[in-house]
């Protein structure tokens, strides 16, 4: 029997596992086909994958744009070429000099809008070939540098050259090149150990089941409610006018400016009519229009 309730169910993934395998874990377990994750981890990665079911899949991009958080730990002293203990070894450097004093400083300069390169082993397309096969097959390729966003670095703790702390930062943000990049910003060099996503907005690995100990049962208990998987964006409540909801139910370019008073600046917000939700409007230059229609 196929899985029909619609959803955000989030899952606490396992290491050695790549978020297509939890997704394709998903659909067997539930026997459906429309399944979509909100945001790569990579199979290193433990943690926080949202993991959209039904018609929820219409906000995986709404979703996959937020805020992330992870518990990052590191060692200073060497690079490896997937920035990651998984690696292996390229450079080492001297970790005699570093006090703590200079890694925080260090460490807490990556705070704010960030010049980040994504790494050659990731799944990046470039000319349509996946930056990680490039990797695999010995070819380095020039990458231009992404502007990234690192909320806060907090909970810094330094033992010898392993260091740990929480990071938030911008969707896009690999951890993995932080670590990497606060190695270099060292002169000593630097790869990431471990990684953990505690928070993929507005989901957290509270809200998280084990994949292994998924059921259809486990998912109609745990399953979170589109509505509520958006409950950050304000809500616009529509007068119920016939020709209103037509046009919007036809997806008619309407301004619902004229019914938002007093409204909260918001780059998206839920549309109602009376207490059905009909979709995502997004503010525009000319107005706030329908982004996204959820019914039909």
């Amino acid at each position: 029997m196929t899985y029909e309730k619609s959803g955000v169910i989030v899952i606490n993934k396992p290491q050695q596992m790549t978020s297509h395998d939890v997704v394709a874990i998903v659909r067997r377990t539930l026997k459906t086909k429309k399944v979509g994750h909100t945001g790569t981890l990579d199979p290193m990665a433990t943690g926080v994958l949202p993991v959209c079911l039904g018609k929820a899949t219409k906000i995986v991009d709404f979703l996959t744009d937020r805020k992330k958080a992870y518990r990052c730990e590191m060692r200073l002293g060497s690079a490896t070429d997937t920035q990651d203990v998984w690696g292996r070894v390229t450079d080492e450097g001297d970790t005699t000099a570093l006090t703590e004093a200079l890694i925080r400083t260090a460490v807490e300069s990556f705070i704010g809008e960030i010049d980040q390169i994504p790494p050659m082993f990731s799944a990046l397309k470039v000319g349509g070939r996946k930056l990680v096969d490039l990797a695999r097959e010995g070819i380095e390729i020039e990458r231009e540098p992404r502007k990234r966003f690192i909320y806060a670095i907090e909970n810094l703790s330094i033992d010898g050259e392993c260091l740990s702390f929480t990071v938030t930062c911008s969707k896009g943000t690999y951890v993995r090149t932080l670590c990497h990049d606060i190695g270099l910003k060292l002169g000593c060099y630097g790869h990431m150990t471990s990684l953990e996503r505690i928070l993929s907005e507005p989901f957290t690995l509270d809200m998280a089941v084990d994949v292994e100990q998924l059921s259809p049962e486990l998912v109609a208990e745990r399953l979170i409610p589109i509505e509520t998987a958006l409950d950050w964006m304000p809500k616009i409540i529509l007068p119920t006018q016939f020709q209103l909801m037509k046009d919007v139910s036809n997806g008619v370019s309407t301004d619902f400016s004229a019914y938002c008073d007093n409204l909260q600046q918001a780059e998206f917000y839920r549309i109602y009519f009376g207490e059905t939700f009909y979709g995502i409007a997004e503010r525009r230059e000319q107005g706030i229009f329908m982004k996204k229609l959820m019914i039909g």
